[in-house]
């Protein structure tokens, strides 16, 4: 065993039975990160562009057939939001809108998947390493009521213990919580984007009403008069 291996076997040792509680929830922390990484960064997409091809496709174009397309070409919950309500083009605006926000709940619901669990472990795992701590200490004050201060490194065995997992505790805690913080400011940048293009898709609605556009016409991707 490397001397690194051998130093991190030590520290869990002495760090008592919550350090493998500790452990176990970094493991899971960690593939919930990989796995939260990788659904994030494939739903990024350039919500500019992606709107600018749109509305050209509605209004210089005059069909939603082409916009679906475009949306098709996209991945990632704007695309298929806006899909979802340029399927609903020629209906009232009030069920356009409830089935826009229907997609978005569930677009939202996937990309805050299991983040839930980022979140515990986070607020969990300092509390673990505290009560570490107070685990430790209680053996340190009884090694001392034993044996009195004739064998200090009984003492200092629970005090050991004590520091240890108050430090895994912060060491598994923090980059977890910077890691949720992060996803959910990924999130709540999507869902300004969705606000943002619901709107741009609304109004361009509007406009292609007034210019007489029917959802035939627009469906077969014919000018309107």
């Amino acid at each position: 065993m490397s001397k690194i291996g051998e130093t991190f076997m030590k520290f869990m040792f002495d760090g008592g039975p919550v350090m493998w509680f500790l452990l176990g929830f970094s493991i899971v922390a960690v593939a919930v990160i990989i796995e939260r990484w990788l659904v994030l960064r494939k739903a990024k997409i350039n919500v500019n562009e992606f709107l600018a091809k749109l509305r050209k496709a509605l209004i210089v174009n005059k069909s939603i057939r082409d916009a679906i397309k475009i949306c098709e070409q996209y991945r990632g919950p704007l695309a298929s939001i806006m899909k979802a309500g340029l399927l609903k083009y020629g209906q009232p605006k009030e069920d356009i809108e409830k089935t826009i926000e229907t997609a978005a709940l569930h677009e939202m619901g996937r990309l805050e998947k299991r983040l839930v669990i980022l979140s515990s472990v986070a607020n969990v795992a300092p509390l673990l390493g505290f009560f570490g701590t107070v685990s430790g200490m209680i053996s340190s004050f009884e090694a001392l009521a034993e044996q009195g201060l004739s064998n200090p490194g009984a003492v200092a065995a629970g005090i050991s213990e004590a520091l240890i997992t108050t430090a895994a505790g912060l060491l598994v805690a923090i980059p977890v919580q910077l890691a949720y913080n992060y996803f959910m400011s990924s999130i709540n940048k999507s869902v300004r984007d969705i606000e943002t293009s619901t709107n741009m898709l609304l109004e361009t609605f509007g406009e292609m009403e007034r210019s007489g556009i029917s959802p035939e016409q627009a469906g077969s991707g014919q000018k309107g008069a």
